[in-house]
């Protein structure tokens, strides 16, 4: 069973930057995945070309089950909304996109907490930090009947600022402790793995950088168990969307 994770940029390529719908869907079908997790999705966005993003890859890889969850509502600028899950489904859209091959018994939503107030961080081109306000951030789980039994996915794009993204972190992970188990924990965590780690509890199994795709230095994309997994095939993948590199995990 393969789950892969993997920050598609709103499906803008890695070379020319601009968004092509058609690489995405051969991306994806390169990717094979059974389950797919996706971050920076894009639905009926201008800069996207009023796509649905999770529908494009979904019909890529095959899926008969998907779910996409807005972080936010509107277009960036004037009307860039917190998204509360109420909006209709032809409103334009930011967020996530969780997807599967196999059947799925219960979906879950998490709406993460956002600070009330800027907060201070530092860009990796900047000698001096500076207060930010982050976006809302969410996650989204499934129950999957996958061929050697039930398992979790879920997935989540975490804040930047790394003075929020650990409590992101774990009131995810709290707010996922009743899930059946295993647990894979997937996304754009914004940290690196050792500290993703320590704050969850769970097991990175997958190890390599992963941003900028280029030339990666960091890794900010994660796999996360719990229980650790050991029997698993993983690798980092470079594709040409998106400044991220997809995480590919075989269960084997």
């Amino acid at each position: 069973m393969r789950i892969v994770t993997f920050n598609i940029l709103h499906g803008r390529t890695s070379h020319e930057g601009e968004v092509d719908i058609a690489g995405l869907a051969r991306a994806v079908r390169e990717l094979d995945p059974d389950v797919l997790a996706l971050q920076e999705v894009d639905r009926n966005q201008p800069r996207s070309l009023g796509a649905d993003l999770t529908a494009v890859a979904a019909d890529a890889m095959g899926a008969t089950e998907h779910r996409f969850v807005a972080a936010l509502a509107g277009s960036p600028g004037a009307t860039w909304t917190a998204a509360t899950g109420e909006e209709q489904p032809d409103t334009a859209a930011y967020g996530i996109a969780l997807m599967t091959r196999c059947p799925v018994s219960a979906w879950q939503v998490v709406r993460l907490p956002v600070s009330p107030v800027p907060l201070p961080h530092r860009f990796h081109d900047e000698r001096w930090p500076r207060l930010v306000r982050d976006e809302p951030r969410v996650a989204v789980a499934a129950c999957v009947d996958g061929p050697s039994g039930p398992l979790t996915v879920a997935t989540t794009h975490l804040s930047f600022v790394d003075a929020w993204n650990g409590r992101q972190l774990s009131s995810l992970v709290r707010a996922l402790q009743d899930l059946h188990r295993p647990l894979l924990l997937t996304g754009d965590l914004n940290m690196e793995v050792d500290r993703a780690e320590r704050i969850s509890g769970m097991h990175g199994i997958v190890a390599g950088p992963t941003f900028p795709a280029d030339a990666p230095t960091r890794q900010l994309d994660h796999v996360l168990a719990d229980p650790p997994m050991w029997d698993v095939k993983a690798e980092v993948v470079r594709l040409p969307i998106s400044d991220h590199c997809a995480l590919v995990v075989d269960l084997v």
